[in-house]
């Protein structure tokens, strides 16, 4: 089985703070991983690594076959589809959706004097239907909402067949509404074969979309359980990374966590 990710003792500092620590890590092409943790817990900083956006300090990072340091990162970013806050943050507000996600072929944001073809055109539109936001595609990316954008991120990402999709709190800022319609979306496009491998951070086990077959569990950015899905989401092991005593139920293939009451502990 052909590794997408595969990190051997990666470490990131700056300064005096370690952000991660020796993390080990494979991911094959067939995976769906979360990855959990309170916040500092360098699950960012992680997937920043993954993304080919900064370099460990120590260890070998792996990416798509190749290693970072001794490959060019503007070859190997394409091959790579990201969402996140701050690459939101970039996206003009003026743009049309459907350009939003076509500019993704060009690696660029915003539409420029770049020029694209009918089959780009096409390929943009099948994506926001397969989101379920093709409704929107003549809107400015402004006048979405939260839940809306998120979704059109996601199909920006997949604009150019990935063979990595790392998404970075995606469902951050939603309502209930909006954060059970995109779980509902990432489900689907985790259960189909023609999905790229995928790996999502959060920090909260009700966003792990059913479908998602592995977790990795990060605290002071070192790693406190990593592996299979039904392994890895346990009372134990978030208790442990939360630092709280806590009551996990799954159920329909989703998570919930509570804190323990007394009357529990007693």
């Amino acid at each position: 089985m052909v590794a997408v990710l595969e990190f051997a003792d990666v470490s990131v500092r700056r300064g005096t703070a370690t952000l991660i620590d020796t993390i080990s890590w494979r991911v094959d092409e067939p995976d769906r991983w979360v990855v959990l943790g309170p916040n500092g817990a360098g699950k960012t900083t992680l997937l920043q690594v993954a993304a080919g956006m900064i370099h460990p300090t120590d260890g070998v990072a792996g990416i798509l076959g190749e290693v970072l340091g001794t490959v060019d990162v503007f070859e190997l970013r394409p091959r790579i589809g990201v969402t996140s806050a701050a690459l939101a943050e970039r996206i003009p507000r003026s743009e049309k959706v459907l350009d939003v996600v076509v500019s993704a072929g060009y690696g660029i944001i915003g539409r420029w004097r770049e020029a694209y073809d009918e089959l780009d055109y096409e390929r943009a539109d099948e994506l926001l239907a397969e989101v379920g936001v093709q409704r929107l595609a003549d809107r400015t990316f402004g006048t979405l909402s939260e839940g809306e954008r998120k979704r059109v991120q996601i199909a920006r990402a997949l604009m150019t067949d990935p063979e990595l999709l790392l998404l970075d709190e995606p469902a951050a800022g939603l309502d209930l509404g909006g954060r059970e319609d995109l779980v509902s979306t990432l489900s689907v496009l985790a259960g189909a074969q023609s999905s790229p491998a995928t790996v999502l951070v959060s920090h909260h086990v009700e966003e792990i979309p059913p479908n998602f077959t592995h977790a990795m569990l990060l605290r002071d950015g070192q790693v406190v359980a990593a592996g299979p899905m039904t392994e890895v989401i346990t009372e134990a092991n978030l208790t442990a990374t939360f630092r709280m005593p806590l009551v996990l139920t799954h159920e329909a293939g989703r998570y919930a966590a509570r804190r323990r009451s007394r009357r529990h502990r007693a």
